[in-house]
């Protein structure tokens, strides 16, 4: 797909060495110091910017300057053109999650690599092992507040009339409709929310869908371009990944939560609702449960 948000395969492999270009790997580390990575890529995962004294995982750190450094080192800075890969098959959107946090922090000029590792390998494109170490980029974080949203400001949206907002739930559909999950305090989803799963966005071969067939998917949910959108998930992973979706097809007013489940779900003055008819359904237990 040409778009201005992705990048194929030929046109990396051509720019490799570019002076200004960040490949950024997000995959596991040993899969990318032992498995292979694409030449001159960097590595570093969403977890590396996590709040470290918050119990929901997806909460940035709030020290700006901790994040700022910790991207220096990978050699981005604010005019740094950057690509974003990892295996699309292998992960939970995590190169969704990388772009949603570095254009929050401001960062311009990002793309991610349509197919990821899965279509650079299957083209036998080159690929180096270890460790890279670039030259220090000079990243300053200018964030974007409106690209995100927190629990209260949520809540307030949840507890009154909004039309106007959608509420998208990108966990998978028994997730949503309730099924227990360790170390989740209470199962459901966020009164009003849409369910639309994260993983339904793909080809055969991990490039994304044709954006008119996305378009199509999401508005036969309902989802209008008028409305403010609001993603979450469990960590704010699978919701970024949807997140970046909603831009690459035109939508212009997305957020995403990252607090997401985690956060929401400890909080029991924020609402839940329940599916357990549907779910049971789902997973047949109706029918185990009939005479015979």
């Amino acid at each position: 797909m040409n778009h201005p948000l992705l990048i194929d395969t030929d046109t990396l492999q051509n720019r490799l060495g570019t002076p200004g270009l960040v490949v950024i790997d997000v995959r596991g580390r040993a899969a990318y110091e032992f498995g292979g990575h694409i030449p001159g890529a960097v590595h570093t995962t969403w977890h590396e910017y996590s709040d470290p004294a918050a119990v929901p995982k997806g909460l940035l750190n709030p020290d700006l300057g901790q994040i700022e450094r910790h991207l220096r080192t990978l050699g981005i800075s604010n005019e740094s053109e950057v690509v974003i890969y990892s295996n699309p098959f292998d992960n939970w959107g995590d190169e969704g999650r990388m772009f949603w946090m570095l254009e929050y922090l401001g960062h311009r000029h990002l793309r991610i690599l349509d197919g990821g590792w899965v279509k650079w390998t299957a083209e036998k494109r080159p690929f180096e092992h270890g460790r890279v170490s670039p030259t220090a980029g000079n990243f300053h974080a200018q964030p974007v507040k409106a690209l995100a949203i927190s629990k209260d400001d949520l809540k307030q949206i949840v507890r009154s009339p909004h039309d106007q907002a959608a509420i998208l739930d990108a966990r998978s559909l028994e997730e949503y409709m309730g099924k227990e999950v360790p170390g989740i305090p209470r199962p459901g989803h966020i009164p009003s929310a849409i369910h639309v799963a994260w993983n339904g966005f793909l080809n055969k071969d991990a490039t994304i869908k044709d954006t008119d067939v996305i378009k199509e998917m999401l508005e036969d949910k309902g989802i209008r371009d008028n409305q403010d959108l609001i993603c979450y998930c469990t960590g704010g992973v699978r919701s970024a990944w949807l997140y970046f979706i909603l831009k690459l097809v035109g939508y212009r007013t997305v957020r995403n939560y990252p607090g997401s489940w985690w956060e929401w779900s400890r909080d029991f003055a924020c609402p839940v609702e329940k599916d357990f008819r549907g779910l049971q359904k789902m997973l047949g237990f109706d029918q185990a449960a009939r005479p015979s």
